[in-house]
């Protein structure tokens, strides 16, 4: 998969360094796999819901940091919109962001 953009990682992880270890293992696992379904994603990642839309919530360190992505299985992009605190994470709508 080639995730777009690592930048916002980096951003984010300046800001909560916590979460360096849990988003780069997030990043790399990413990289590292090429999915054709949504089933497979979320076998291998079990912290995941599918919210429609193409739209992925990935939980981040128990839950503390939310990442949501739009995933294009067909061609294998996947695209951050959103990293942030679980408080920050009910404050938007993640089928739209």
């Amino acid at each position: 998969m080639h995730v777009i953009t690592y930048k916002r990682i980096k951003e984010f992880v300046a800001n909560h360094p916590e979460s360096k270890v849990a988003l780069g293992n997030w990043y790399k696992k990413m990289k590292r796999s090429n999915f054709d379904n949504v089933n497979e994603i979320r076998r291998s990642f079990k912290d995941s819901d599918y919210i429609g839309n193409q739209r992925f919530v990935f939980n981040i360190c128990n839950n503390k940091f939310r990442l949501v992505t739009v995933i294009l299985i067909s061609t294998q992009i996947v695209l951050i919109r959103f990293i942030g605190t679980h408080e920050e994470y009910v404050r938007i709508n993640s089928k739209i962001i």
